[in-house]
């Protein structure tokens, strides 16, 4: 198993909004998408295009460039990843999936791209013979808003990359714990400069033990570092921690 592998916490469950992709996507046009960067484009764009209202349903390069989440998964380099992004939109407009305009609204000029399918062809022909009026119809940018558990959120940002095992394990924590000892167990041991998860784990599994109302040591009450690990980490958890 790959190790630098981000873990998924899966669907959940309940009743989840839906992205509608045509069936000949899968059977005609994948098979043809022989690059990674230009098939996440393509479903991103159908993700985004189907979001949206009116008449003219369209994302605009720029709308694209602002695009965080997009750019994330293409490349953790931004420039990089602008770069495949172009790239990729080219790829798509080439290979038919996607069809390009660039649209003037008064002094500006926009690039905007629709899915290749019967609206968007409509909509391209109408623009064209100058039957849609683009100043009076402006697509409102959406971005993707993904909701992550907590706890992922917390160990992405204050230790590191996300394994699937990990991933369980924080998924397991978080059915344990109260949320707000599970981020000040994370802040614990950021001031210890602990940044791992054996050592929130311990953090955890002592307040479990002990109760969170054992007074902390202070800067006015100087410990050891192995009186302060005593502190922090529960009997028979100390083989666990990475120093």
């Amino acid at each position: 198993m790959n190790e630098s592998m981000q873990g998924f916490p899966g669907f959940p469950a309940g009743k989840l909004a839906v992205t509608p992709i045509p069936n000949l996507f899968f059977s005609d046009l994948l098979p043809l998408i022989d690059n990674l960067a230009e098939l996440k484009v393509i479903l991103h764009l159908f993700w985004l295009i189907g979001r949206k209202t009116g008449a003219l349903r369209y994302a605009r390069l720029d709308e694209l460039l602002k695009d965080d989440r997009l750019l994330a998964g293409l490349s953790a380099e931004r420039p990089v990843a602008e770069t495949l992004l172009r790239d990729a939109l080219e790829r798509a407009v080439a290979r038919g999936a996607l069809l390009h305009l660039t649209v003037h609204r008064g002094d500006v000029s926009e690039e905007w791209y629709m899915v290749n399918s019967a609206n968007g062809r409509e909509v391209v022909e109408k623009l064209r013979a100058g039957e849609l009026d683009v100043l009076a119809d402006v697509a409102e940018d959406v971005q993707l808003q993904v909701e992550r558990p907590a706890i992922f959120v917390l160990y992405e940002q204050n230790i590191g990359l996300l394994t699937p095992m990990i991933a369980n394990e924080l998924r397991d924590a978080e059915r344990h714990y109260p949320a707000d000892w599970i981020a000040d167990a994370f802040r614990e041991a950021v001031a210890m400069n602990r940044r791992n998860w054996k050592y929130v784990r311990a953090i955890l599994e002592r307040w479990r033990i002990q109760g969170r109302g054992v007074s902390r040591p202070t800067a006015a009450e100087p410990l050891s570092s192995e009186e302060l690990e005593r502190y922090y980490v529960p009997k028979g958890f100390e083989d666990l921690i990475e120093h």
